[in-house]
């Protein structure tokens, strides 16, 4: 098992075809969560909503757009690490209250929820989903502000955790990013128009310019005014998840200012200058694995090579024949080209490795296709911690490395060698010159936001 993709927000403002860039900018997001998408639009002081089970595509086809008017309008798409894959998480969140039609998405994951829904259900509040993204609403529709701007601050005083929000209004859009910027969210422009997507590969499609990051702990507000900023917390030091660069994020896109291509390649290099080993071919684990293989296979002189075929068009589900199939998941995803690793000392190249169980079936599967050796090497340091910042990490004690050190790692997958990028590795490759600049506390437990209670760091 590998971490599971996040959520992906997008929004724009104004632009006579909201809705249908925004569903471009949803579709190059659609790696980010591929269980729910949703847009809500602005026409005119009114806002429309559709959203729904599965992918981008599927969900907003031309006559749907067709009814999502006006000029602004955001948009989700959905992984679920809150509130489980039901339709009523999906997001937007649409509500009527105290300052008329308000809607919001979310990124990330508060890790007060449960003391906050629960405090609001004792006062009355009544919720349709689990998703904290409501959560969030029903705090600013209670604030005591008189406008729904201060509103909005009045309730983050009282959230923690991740989040990278959008907020639409009938007069305004708001792009919001929490103090450590956990989650990204970048600003581009598209003609006279805002944009705001998770990543830049977003605004490649649509012919956007990357202006830059919305600053950790920065709430943007647009209207007919235009667009300013307010800093609203005290100013702490940013703690971006290094992981959208190890895993997450497209690699043409730009992330937190970097490169993930660059970044990832990076990895590797240092990862063959780390882990050397006489071999054949250098394999990357697709997708993620591609860009670091790259930069193994360059620094260490090793042949590249896609031995590991992928299926892209497996869906969310699919039926398992009644007749078990000795590794299935794996097999309809991934298939070995026989030709290239018959007889052949292999590297496989992977971002990470959490439970070691996917990893151990891709390693007999090349073994099966006639392998001679099979080394995996590991473009991230080993995967102790559970995250509780968006991102969907098993409980630790389902986590390989918090348990065992290499050498069973190791044994448990079946390889011939195993070889973890280090921590300091990682943080040159993230040009983190002190080590301080990132979040690295699913490699290291040091979380910058106390985990919720219960949760098991």
């Amino acid at each position: 098992m590998a971490f599971k993709d996040e959520c992906g927000v997008f929004g724009c403002w104004p632009e006579l075809e909201a809705s249908k860039q925004t569903y471009l900018g949803l579709y190059a997001l659609q790696h980010r969560g591929q269980e729910a998408a949703g847009i809500c639009s602005r026409d005119e002081g009114k806002l429309y909503l559709h959203k729904g089970l599965g992918h981008v595509a599927d969900i907003f086809t031309g006559p749907v757009l067709e009814q999502l008017p006006g000029d602004g309008a955001i948009g989700h798409t959905r992984y679920s690490t809150t509130g489980g894959n039901v339709a009523s998480a999906a997001q937007p969140f649409l509500v009527q209250g105290r300052f008329g039609q308000v809607a919001l998405c979310h990124n990330g994951n508060l890790t007060n929820t449960e003391q906050l829904r629960s405090r609001l259900i004792q006062s009355g509040q009544v919720f349709t989903s689990p998703s904290d993204s409501e959560v969030i609403l029903a705090l600013i529709n209670r604030a005591s502000a008189d406008n729904l701007e201060d509103a909005l601050l009045e309730a983050l005083e009282q959230v923690q955790g991740a989040y990278s929000i959008l907020l639409l209004t009938e007069t305004q859009l708001l792009a919001v990013r929490d103090p450590y910027g956990f989650r990204p969210l970048s600003l581009g422009k598209l003609g006279s128009a805002f944009v705001f997507s998770s990543e830049t590969c977003a605004f490649d499609l649509l012919g956007a310019e990357y202006v830059r990051e919305v600053a950790p702990g920065e709430v943007l507000i647009l209207d007919r005014d235009g667009m300013r900023s307010r800093f609203p917390h005290p100013q702490i030091r940013p703690k971006p998840c290094v992981f959208e660069h190890v895993y997450f994020s497209r690699p043409d896109s730009l992330v937190y200012g970097l490169s993930v291509m660059g970044t990832r390649r990076e990895m590797g290099r240092l990862l063959a200058q780390r882990h050397p080993v006489e071999a054949d071919l250098v394999v990357p684990v697709p997708d993620s694995g591609v860009s670091a293989a790259l930069g193994y296979a360059e620094r260490s002189g090793i042949p590249f090579e896609f031995g590991l075929i992928r299926n892209h068009y497996v869906g969310r589900t699919f039926i398992e024949p009644r007749q078990s199939i000795r590794s299935f998941g794996v097999k309809v995803k991934l298939n070995p080209v026989r030709e290239l690793l018959k007889g052949k000392r292999v590297v496989l190249v992977d971002d990470s490795l959490v439970r070691g169980t996917t990893s151990r079936k891709i390693v007999q599967m090349v073994r099966a296709a006639g392998a001679a050796e099979v080394h995996m090497r590991i473009s991230s340091p080993p995967t102790t911690h559970s995250c509780f910042y968006g991102i969907d990490t098993p409980s630790r004690d389902h986590l390989l490395a918090a348990s065992r050190g290499v050498e069973q790692i190791r044994a448990f997958i079946g390889a011939d060698s195993v070889g973890y990028l280090t921590l300091e590795d990682l943080q040159a490759s993230m040009k983190d010159l002190d080590g301080q600049g990132f979040c690295y506390a699913c490699f290291t437990g040091d979380y910058p936001v106390p985990p919720p209670p219960g949760g098991r760091p």
